[in-house]
């Protein structure tokens, strides 16, 4: 305690006289913010498929380079896994030639990692929870192992939260444009007929004589008809709230009526939230230092 009051006062020694400095500063960091969210909003209206990209791109490199230089092996060995395996989904569901297990193998995939993350957070933020009210006293736990453990996992599962699901919609977008009965601006190169499914192109109901899947199927207000697992990977995984095929809005609690459900839908629209946070306040916040620097403040 000692220590740190030494620390705390060099601390004033040293800044003694500063304060037109500081608020400068404080003021070139208000400034700078305001400027950046404008210009992302722009950007993101006039150019929503360049900002995702640049986004996705921002958020799986930047972290990165943190961890890698704080020598945090445990999240770079989740990293390279997770890389590896989505890049071979992202491979399959850009193909032009589609194949008609691609779509279902990549809603498994991203609803897989999308359950895990959901978990994974769920965990760590009652572990933090618990220590700020000290029931990790009654283990024998110290509070600063838990609230890193704690921490970690909040971490690991918003930051693969938000890039899988990322991810999961440029997947979704180009899977549905190669199936044909979907389109992002004009209308669809295909027809839908009654016994297609849009999401997958696959027959709705299989023949006793066909081999196939038999499962769910859903129909939407708008009446066209889907199988439960493709509608359901669509909207959640894909973070799609428009039917495939006539744009349509979903409504989402007629769809997900099961109240365990629904924070899944709320967690989805925290991901979005957060995306900001994680791709781009690293960027904006180095960007400030940059003009501190060239205008010689400290």
């Amino acid at each position: 305690e000692e220590k740190w009051r030494l620390e705390h006062a060099r601390m004033h020694v040293k800044h003694k006289g500063h304060e037109a400095m500081h608020a400068e500063m404080v003021l070139i960091l208000i400034v700078t913010l305001v400027i950046a969210q404008l210009v992302l909003v722009q950007w993101k209206q006039r150019h929503p498929k360049s900002y995702n990209l640049v986004t996705l791109f921002q958020m799986w490199v930047v972290p990165l380079y943190f961890t890698t230089k704080l020598h945090w092996w445990r999240f770079l060995v989740t990293w390279f896994i997770f890389s590896v395996v989505t890049a071979y989904v992202t491979y399959r569901a850009t193909r032009k030639h589609l194949e008609c297990t691609t779509p279902r193998l990549v809603y498994k995939w991203f609803l897989l990692l999308y359950k895990i993350s959901y978990a994974t957070g769920i965990v760590g933020y009652t572990v933090v929870m618990f220590t700020l009210f000290g029931i990790n006293l009654i283990f024998r736990i110290k509070p600063e192992d838990a609230m890193d453990f704690g921490v970690s996992l909040l971490f690991y599962g918003l930051y693969y939260g938000v890039l899988g699901r990322d991810f999961a919609e440029m997947c979704a977008d180009v899977m549905a444009s190669t199936v044909g009965f979907y389109s992002a601006s004009g209308m669809p190169t295909k027809h839908l007929s009654d016994s297609i499914c849009a999401v997958c192109g696959q027959p709705i109901l299989v023949d006793v004589s066909d081999e196939g899947i038999i499962e769910n199927t859903y129909r939407l207000s708008c009446s066209h008809v889907f199988h439960e697992f493709c509608i359901r990977g669509w909207c959640i995984v894909g973070k799609k709230q428009i039917c495939p095929y006539c744009k349509e809005k979903v409504d989402l609690k007629r769809m997900f009526s099961n109240p365990w459900e629904r924070p899944h839908v709320m967690y989805g629209q925290l991901l979005d939230w957060l995306r900001y946070l994680v791709a781009w306040q690293p960027v904006i916040i180095g960007l400030v230092q940059g003009i501190n620097y060239i205008l010689g403040l400290e």
